[in-house]
Parts: C-alpha cells; structure tokens; sequence
C-alpha cells in the first residue's frame, strides 16, 4: 500500500528526516566510556535508540550513580549541537518524499523521543521545518515514552486521524515497537542503523530508501 493511502504519516525525526543517530550513537558512546561505563556505538544502538533522553538518562543513573547522570544530562545536547550545526544533513530522498506526500495532499507530521527545542533546530538546519511547521509531539509530553505507544496515538489525534489509517516511519526496534502497538501501519527504514532483521521481527514493513515508499506495500493487505 502507497504511503498516499493513509490520512495520515508519522516521521520519527532522528534517523528518518535527519541523519542525526549516526552522529549522535558516536558521541554518546563517547561520553559513557568517559563517565566509566565502556559502551561501543553499536551497543549505544540495540540499549538506548529511540528511547527519550529520560529514560536514557534513568538508566545511567542506576548504572553510574546520580551525578555521573546528571552530568550526561547537562552535557549532551550542548555537545551534540555543536556536531550538529557543522555536519548534520536530511536523510537522501527525505525533501522529495515530503514533496510528494504534500503534492499528493497527504498530511503528515513529526513523533520524535527528542526534546521539542532539539527536534526544531535539527528540523530548521536541515530545512525541513518549513514543511511541518508546529505539527511535532515529543516524548516530554506522554507519561510513556518509546516503547509504549503514547507517542503516536498522541501525534495522531492531534492531527484528528485515526490509528488504524495511520502510517509511522521508523527505524528504531523500540519505535516500531510502539507504532504497532498504537494500531498503527509502521515502516522500517532499513538504511539506518538497526538491523533490518529486527525491524521486521518487530512488525515493521521494511524499505532500504526513501524513494523505495512509493512502491512499499502493507503486507497486512
């Protein structure tokens, strides 16, 4: 099924719109080994993508000690703008999509764990904000966060849609996790950084590129 089926699509933002889990799965790996809690990237992946800063933030705690969390809290952002202002890009094919989906008179909107600042200004140095607008949810505003489906069903009726006729793009197992479970169709971008396998195992209808979304079909039916 065409993505221009549905009343509505979600984007994840970090590692949908923007290349954004590359860079930052790199930093946080960093940041961890410094704060004595030895993590390479891809643990960094499978442990933490697509969960909130939150809960991130918790585990550490539980981990490293309060101090050694709340300085990986105030430390973070700062460092990972920075990265950002200098090297962060949309994902390939994500400006043509938008296009499309607009074209095509699909609305669509944003669901991300990030905080609703860091969401905007990765949205605004991409020049991706244009196309959305104020239409993003974010994590800080559900009790509960990626996995459970607060989420999306929040972005959904925001944006007055019902679930069932709502697609989500992700590409985190913990996103895909909660877009099944709000109802919702979910596609896996496989380009990214957790496995494909995963993905699928999850209940996402797996694509490697955007421009592959045209052609993606819901294997529901």
């Amino acid at each position: 099924m065409r993505l221009s089926a549905y009343d509505l699509v979600i984007f994840d933002c970090d590692g949908v719109l923007v290349d954004s889990e590359r860079l930052t799965v790199v930093e946080e790996s960093r940041m961890l080994t410094e704060l004595g809690w030895p993590m390479a990237p891809d643990e960094v992946v499978s442990r933490f993508m697509g969960r909130s800063l939150a809960s991130e933030v918790a585990e550490i705690a539980d981990h490293l000690g309060q101090d050694a969390a709340d300085r990986f809290e105030a430390e973070l952002v700062p460092r990972l703008n920075a990265i950002f202002d200098a090297e962060l890009t949309a994902i390939v094919g994500v400006p043509e999509l938008l296009a499309q989906l607009a074209a095509r008179g699909v609305p669509t909107c944003v669901a991300s764990s990030g905080l609703p600042e860091g969401i905007r200004h990765k949205l605004d140095i991409t020049g991706l904000r244009d196309h959305f607008g104020e239409r993003i949810s974010s994590a800080v505003e559900v009790e509960h966060g990626k996995p459970a489906p607060d989420l999306f069903l929040l972005a959904a009726s925001r944006m007055g849609a019902d679930p069932r006729r709502t697609a989500v793009l992700e590409d985190s197992v913990h996103g895909v996790t909660a877009g099944v479970a709000a109802g919702m169709t979910v596609f896996g971008y496989g380009g990214g950084l957790a496995d494909a396998g995963e993905l699928a195992a999850a209940g996402a209808v797996v694509f490697d590129a955007m421009a592959e979304l045209g052609e993606v079909r819901n294997q529901a039916g």
